[in-house]
């Protein structure tokens, strides 16, 4: 079994798993399933949750004062400053 299976499966589950994964790719069956050519416009399942890598960042200390500040109850800020250096790099790609 791959990591990241529960380990709560029964015995016959786990044999299905196997099963299904030794089935060669040209014997399932997707005939039920539209196929999508076009990605451009796909975007991440709303489950989908990015790898976090802890760093130390040295910031200026008006900075993190600005959005401690900002953040309700002073908690979140360091997910904000996330989503704007996560825009800011989004907008910065598409002019490249």
């Amino acid at each position: 079994m791959n990591e990241g299976v529960s380990n709560n499966l029964t015995g016959e589950q786990k044999t299905d798993i196997e099963a299904l994964a030794a089935l060669p790719d040209a014997e399932i069956d997707t005939s039920d399933i539209t196929e999508i050519l076009d990605w451009a416009g796909a975007k991440r399942g709303p489950l989908f949750r990015p790898v976090k890598k802890q760093i130390t960042l040295r910031l200026d200390a008006d900075v993190v004062a600005w959005f401690r500040a900002n953040a309700p109850n002073g908690r979140g800020y360091q997910t904000e400053m996330n989503r704007v250096l996560r825009e800011h790099a989004a907008r910065a790609s598409k002019r490249v």
